[in-house]
């Protein structure tokens, strides 16, 4: 039987899905698949709610095909081998997926498509994940932006010329009318999580500015998940946006600055990306990392966020970096530390945001923010949660006696400033 196949990844959805769009009009039936990928999901705990979240939108996209006389099958294990095994059953003419650019994506879609050349397949690939694909937005010299706010001129620059289009509905009756049986989540070895990924919203976004610092208001849209595994188009979200909403397009505009900076220089992924910095000597005391990981520093700020990401799997942005900067700081932690235990934990994890993020609060990365600058807990807590409201959330014990800073601010910054400042000297000399 001759055969398109779409391969899902990051973009679980239907509608307005640029490969899937295409590989409908192929004018060939469309198998619909999904690989979980032994080399990622192996990393990860058996109840991660990520994979049940891909599990719950794999069981909406399968309920649509059924009513269209069709079905996805699903796979797990070595992508190689789930491909092979198409091969063997099927005429594929052609594979088609949206563009993946984080590192290993890169190496395995190498790989697919050295396979599918073997066998005279085509594998065709789009843009998708982001408006404009990384090597879109370049300097005059055609050199990549390594700062965020050129970066942003040249792309609304650009966006003006190129706006978004919203694709019409698909040809939903070219997919293949083969029934394949969805496997129970259990079936591949995950269980249920009692982390929930939370429905976006981006109908309030009128006092974003304003709002998104505060964390007692729950205000963020909680868009990231949605956006790292594709549940809906950026081009959607973007299409909403009013005028009004520039501070909330700039925060997906920094989304994209960093999928370039991963793309264009993958070294980032675990080094730092001014080098200058390797010279400092982290003290990496495994005991102040796990106090930092449960929250329990004794700082309220930092605790409240640490103990929302643990249980919750979110964490309110500015507290984010409030809890980061303390971790590099204050206790003189290595942000690949952090970096990796935010990687596991956050539902809205996405590489190349996590990593620059890291980079951006440690001093380390492009257009980070300077190594001086050292988040003062007491005074974030002023600004942004004077009332208590959200630290209270988390942090019950806050008027115990026996609830104490595990390190005093000042004599953290004053180290934490000698530390950067004869790491740099090391690395120079």
């Amino acid at each position: 039987m001759k055969v398109v196949v779409f391969w899902y990844r990051r973009d679980l959805r239907l509608k307005d899905n640029v490969a899937l769009f295409n590989a409908l009009n192929h004018g060939v039936p469309v198998i619909p698949i999904f690989i979980f990928d032994n080399n990622i999901v192996n990393e990860l705990e058996e109840s991660d709610p990520r994979i049940n979240f891909i599990y719950e939108n794999l069981i909406k996209i399968n309920k649509f095909l059924v009513n269209h006389g069709s079905s996805i099958r699903v796979f797990k294990g070595s992508v190689r081998e789930a491909f092979q095994e198409l091969l063997n059953e099927y005429e594929v003419n052609s594979v088609y997926a949206n563009e993946d650019y984080e590192p290993y994506a890169q190496q395995r879609d190498k790989e697919v498509y050295d396979l599918l050349k073997l066998q005279e397949v085509e594998f065709r690939t789009y843009t998708d994940h982001v408006v404009f694909k990384p090597g879109t937005i370049l300097k005059d010299d055609g050199l990549p932006y390594t700062v965020y706010t050129p970066f942003k001129k040249k792309w609304l620059k650009h966006f003006e010329v190129n706006p978004v289009e919203i694709l019409s509905e698909s040809n939903y009756s070219n997919f293949s009318k083969i029934i394949f049986q969805l496997p129970e989540l259990s079936d591949f070895g995950f269980l249920l999580s009692k982390k929930r990924v939370e429905e976006y919203d981006v109908s309030q976004l009128d006092n974003y500015e304003l709002t998104r610092d505060i964390p007692a208001l729950n205000s963020t849209s909680f868009l990231g998940p949605h956006l790292r595994f594709g549940t809906v188009s950026i081009r959607r979200i973007v299409s909403k946006l009013k005028s009004s909403d520039d501070v909330f397009l700039s925060e997906l505009i920094w989304r994209e600055f960093f999928i370039q900076i991963m793309f264009h220089y993958p070294r980032v992924i675990n080094e730092n990306f001014k080098i200058k910095y390797n010279g400092i000597v982290w003290r990496n005391k495994d005991e102040d990392f796990e106090k930092w990981c449960e929250g329990e520093t004794g700082y309220p700020i930092v605790d409240a966020g640490m103990r929302q990401l643990n249980q919750t799997g979110y964490m309110h942005n500015r507290v984010r970096m409030i809890t980061a900067s303390f971790l590099c700081k204050h206790l003189l932690i290595d942000w690949r530390w952090g970096e990796a235990y935010f990687a596991n934990k956050l539902l809205d994890f996405e590489l190349a945001s996590n990593n620059g993020n890291w980079q951006w609060v440690a001093g380390t990365g492009c257009d980070a923010a300077p190594y001086f600058r050292v988040f003062n807990p007491s005074s974030q807590t002023l600004k942004f949660d004077s009332k208590l409201e959200y630290i209270q959330r988390w942090v019950p014990e806050l008027n115990d006696i026996h609830y104490k800073p595990m390190i005093d601010h000042k004599m953290a910054r004053e180290r934490a400033l000698l530390t950067y400042k004869e790491g740099i000297g090391n690395f120079l000399s």
